[in-house]
């Protein structure tokens, strides 16, 4: 696999939202024809980096960090406003739950859409659609509307789809932090495949466990800025120091020793109210 992303001073610009601007025509004449200066807020701000075929690299931030915006762009899902990125190799794509499906197509027919407009051929969706719907564990729903499926169905058939087209390029959002435990056990178990054969990975995620677990390097992003980019282990320490959130690695190896100067009473389980004799003589 030969699968690049090259990033080069990214930066994207929205037009912030006015809760009171005119919606008709009709309040812009009341208001004398005034207009009001657009306002515009930056999602990212010159950001560069590059991933290196074979390499996963994990992006973490808090919500409204850009991450999104970010992957999006590098999908190819809108332009950035200022520089440009270069991404080689064929692509495989998560960018939300239920992005390029139709609700209204059944789950099977969604695979075969969704699997020709990522690159293959309706032949080869075929040839691959048994382990597909395997992976997905979604036989039984195969010939539902999607529209009845829950949003964990959703992320188990996307995944499925996006796994199974053998990609160069794989961009994945929070794909771990949905469904239950055993499935996601499975899309790790999948990605880190996907890392020895060559695969190329960017993954937007929450959980630091899972980004020290699968990327090489991290970035962490702050207001649409790189506040880091680095080895992913020394990057998700500082991002965890920095927010407060332990992950369940500190939780399992943290040794919590007693405090000599706090009374144990205070520590101690309340003992269960005793009831009353006139209350127990009517339950019985």
């Amino acid at each position: 696999m030969s699968g690049r992303i090259v990033v080069d001073g990214v930066s994207k610009r929205f037009r912030a939202w006015q809760p009171d601007r005119a919606m008709t025509l009709q309040e812009v004449v009341l208001r004398g024809f005034r207009w009001r200066r657009k306002e515009h807020f930056w999602a990212l701000s010159d950001v560069s980096f590059m991933v290196n075929p074979g390499r996963m690299v994990g992006v973490i931030g808090v919500n409204g960090a850009g991450k999104s915006t970010l992957r999006r762009r590098v999908a190819g899902v809108g332009r950035p406003t200022r520089g440009h990125i270069e991404l080689t190799g064929r692509l495989g794509a998560i960018l939300e739950l239920g992005v390029g499906f139709h609700p209204e197509l059944t789950g099977r027919e969604n695979i075969i859409t969704s699997g020709v407009s990522s690159g293959l051929t309706r032949r080869e969706v075929l040839e691959r659609f048994d382990e597909i719907v395997a992976f997905s564990e979604l036989e039984e729903f195969l010939d539902y509307p999607l529209r009845t499926y829950s949003t964990g169905m959703n992320l188990r058939l996307a995944f499925a789809v996006a796994s199974h087209i053998e990609p160069e390029v794989l961009l994945i959002d929070e794909v771990l932090s949905v469904g239950d435990l055993a499935f996601q056990e499975k899309c790790t178990d999948r990605l880190a495949g996907f890392k020895k054969n060559g695969c190329t990975g960017l993954i937007v995620s929450h959980a630091p466990d899972a980004v020290v677990e699968l990327c090489d390097d991290a970035i962490w992003l702050d207001h649409g800025r790189i506040v880091t980019y680095g080895p992913a282990e020394e990057v998700v320490a500082q991002y965890v120091k920095a927010s407060g959130v332990r992950s369940k690695a500190d939780d399992a190896t943290k040794d919590v020793q007693p405090n000599p100067d706090i009374d144990d009473a205070a520590f101690r389980t309340r003992e269960p109210r005793e009831r009353s004799p006139e209350k127990h003589a009517s339950e019985s």
